[in-house]
């Protein structure tokens, strides 16, 4: 007690013996339900300071112990989330590293320290994914749900998991929970077109990549997500022909051709319902007038086919020679032509026409498969032999390959959207090494 204090507590006490002297007079105090007692005014006034302080005394104390509490638990919870912090940011790096054994133990203990720790219980439920130990990731996505239930990042994990398990029914709803909780949010209208294409719910799929549009931002990748919907309204279409609904595929068709006149895949497809409809006159038409548009090898390959099925190779043959007069230049319409005189069987005709073409400088396997064809018939092998010399990768007689410009790959066969870049309407004919100088772009 320092010297003021005592000074103080001095004067506070002759205070009282003054009062006490000055005030001699007994003062009766009864006690609720009991006794009466007489005391000195002075001795009163005392024992009502000395409870006062006492009340103030313990108030105090009470105050002083609650807060010396709340400040060791705050400690303590300074030291554990230094520990928590030190912990994840170990897993992190070992994550990084690739040392997913390590980075494993350090969420173990994060998880050991603070169960509700969100982001250790999505690293870890990542970290059993590539492990492809999909129930255990899971247990952990749901613990973080349990914590969260409207965290995006967890529903787009356990969605994942559900894609790469085939459970698309599943991966639909939670990719629709995260579009209750954000109805913008671009990334999960990406995840439910591709769950969508896997369900062939080619429908919806328009429906859906409208709303796209309408939330993709700068004109080139709006451009890129109308050619999207095209493809989707094509695929559509592709798909009522299956299912005989030849209305709603006519109707598709002719959508895409409002919205891209040359989209070749709707073209053929058009062809093909009106031929199921007996309206074969109407396809040729159809055909013609999109080759004259086009100049499509597609469409004129298509269109020899029909013509020669319907008993029509003259007008055929006026179509190749209109075509040859317009583009003197192009050795892909002689090489047609040639070839439809082979299929007819009118071999000099197929000679001098393919012939020309060799004797100008074109080469390409299909070409020199054809002449030696042509000299076998006339019982020339040797000539034939040079000819299939000339050939390095011979394919199905007269069967003309395809390869995607978008990303080089090779077919047999033709198809509206290329199996490997999944863009529509990228076919080409392989008549003079597209296909191969395409590859050599891709690959370099």
């Amino acid at each position: 007690m320092g010297k003021t204090s005592v000074l103080f507590f001095a004067v506070f006490l002759l205070g009282i013996v003054v009062f006490g002297y000055y005030n001699p007079d007994v003062v009766s105090i009864k006690i609720p339900g009991g006794d009466i007692y007489e005391a000195p005014k002075s001795v009163l006034v005392l024992l009502s300071m000395a409870i006062g302080v006492l009340v103030t005394f313990i108030f105090f104390a009470i105050r002083d112990t609650k807060k010396f509490i709340e400040n060791w638990q705050y400690q303590k919870k300074q030291k554990q989330d230094i520990k928590v912090q030190e912990l994840y940011s170990r897993a992190l790096n070992a994550i990084l590293a690739h040392n997913d054994d390590a980075a494993r133990e350090a969420l173990e203990g994060v998880l050991a320290d603070e169960p509700d720790h969100i982001d250790a219980l999505l690293r870890l439920g990542d970290l059993y994914v590539s492990r492809e130990d999909y129930q255990k990731a899971v247990s952990y996505y749901h613990k973080a749900r349990a914590v969260a239930p409207n965290n995006l990042q967890m529903l787009f994990s356990i969605e994942n998991v559900l894609e790469k398990t085939g459970r698309w029914t599943e991966a639909l709803k939670y990719i629709d929970d995260i579009l209750d909780i954000d109805e913008d949010n671009l990334t999960a209208m990406y995840r439910k077109r591709v769950v969508l294409e896997k369900q062939g719910r080619w429908d919806d799929l328009v429906s859906l990549q409208q709303t796209v549009i309408k939330h993709t931002h700068g004109d080139k990748d709006k451009k890129s997500e109308q050619d999207r919907l095209i493809g989707y309204k094509y695929e559509y279409g592709r798909d009522s022909i299956e299912n005989n609904q030849l209305e709603k595929a006519k109707k598709a068709f002719k959508t895409v051709l409002r919205l891209n006149k040359d989209f070749i895949p709707a073209i053929l497809g058009l062809a093909e319902v009106m031929l199921r409809e007996g309206e074969s006159e109407e396809a040729v038409n159809l055909l013609e007038k999109a080759y004259d548009s086009s100049s499509s090898k597609i469409i004129l390959s298509r269109l020899e086919d029909l013509l020669i099925s319907l008993g029509e190779p003259g007008r055929l043959i006026s179509i190749y020679k209109g075509s040859i007069s317009k583009n003197p230049g192009d050795p892909g319409i002689k090489f047609f032509m040639g070839k439809l005189f082979y299929r007819l069987e009118m071999i000099d005709d197929a000679f001098e026409t393919l012939s020309g073409m060799e004797m100008l400088g074109i080469s390409y396997p299909e070409l020199h498969h054809l002449l030696g064809n042509i000299f076998l018939r006339r019982n020339q092998p040797e000539k034939a032999a040079r000819q299939y010399l000339k050939v390095f990768d011979i394919k199905k007689s007269l069967g003309l390959p395809y390869c995607c410009r978008q990303c080089g790959y090779n077919s047999e066969e033709w198809s509206g959207r290329c199996p490997d870049c999944r863009e529509w309407d990228t076919f080409l004919l392989n008549l003079d090494g597209t296909c191969a100088i395409l590859s050599s772009v891709v690959n370099a």
